[in-house]
């Protein structure tokens, strides 16, 4: 009996891990800001030049030819929304993504941004890939590089969730509440976006 009860609670388990993955999601409200090769008309370029492109399924870069970060930034604002993105990074990318950024011209987060980070080897580890940088450490560590993942975003008025492949890395109810556009950061390695979405709440 034990045995049975053990194995039910692990189908369980895995039944309930599997359900928290990330899936793209579908229903009214939903706005399409990347799909494959598509979107580039969705975004403009703040900060350093770099090779944004679509390419091979996906809006990438991997080359810059300034000093410092390169951000594709929305050309629509939000406040209180979600964002399901799908990206890949190598181990070396310096990347994340930005929300409720209150000036497109200077999209980093000493302007007001929140930024999810993509970076496995940010030389200080608290903010590695998973956290919301300067607001909420991520524990354990996570790695992204090298494969496919899966962001998504909530917020709401003060709340916050970030959740890597299904599971929440980051949680706050103390965010700054503002209008603000999306961005999409290169500062150095590859990284790409094949999917990104976004609804207002």
């Amino acid at each position: 009996m034990k045995k049975v009860v053990a194995r039910a609670v692990a189908m369980l388990a895995v039944a309930m891990a599997v359900a928290g993955c990330g899936s793209q999601p579908s229903g009214p409200g939903w706005i399409t800001l990347i799909d494959g090769n598509s979107g580039m008309d969705n975004w403009t370029v703040s900060g350093s030049a770099a090779n944004w492109r679509a390419e091979d399924g996906s809006i990438q870069a991997d080359k810059t030819t300034g000093k410092g970060a390169s951000v594709l930034v929305s050309k629509r604002s939000f406040r209180d929304l979600e964002i399901y993105a799908e990206f890949w990074a190598s181990e070396d990318t310096n990347s994340g993504i930005y929300f409720r950024a209150p000036d497109p011209d200077k999209v980093n987060t000493a302007s007001g941004a929140f930024e999810v980070q993509i970076w496995d080897k940010n030389p200080n580890p608290k903010f590695s890939t998973g956290s919301l940088v300067n607001v909420v450490e991520v524990q354990p560590i996570y790695k992204a590089g090298g494969k496919w993942n899966t962001y998504e975003i909530y917020a709401r008025g003060s709340e916050i969730v970030v959740k890597l492949n299904g599971v929440v890395t980051a949680t706050t109810k103390e965010g700054k509440t503002h209008d603000g556009r999306i961005g999409l950061q290169f500062n150095g390695g590859p990284i790409k976006f094949r999917k990104l979405l976004v609804r207002e709440l």
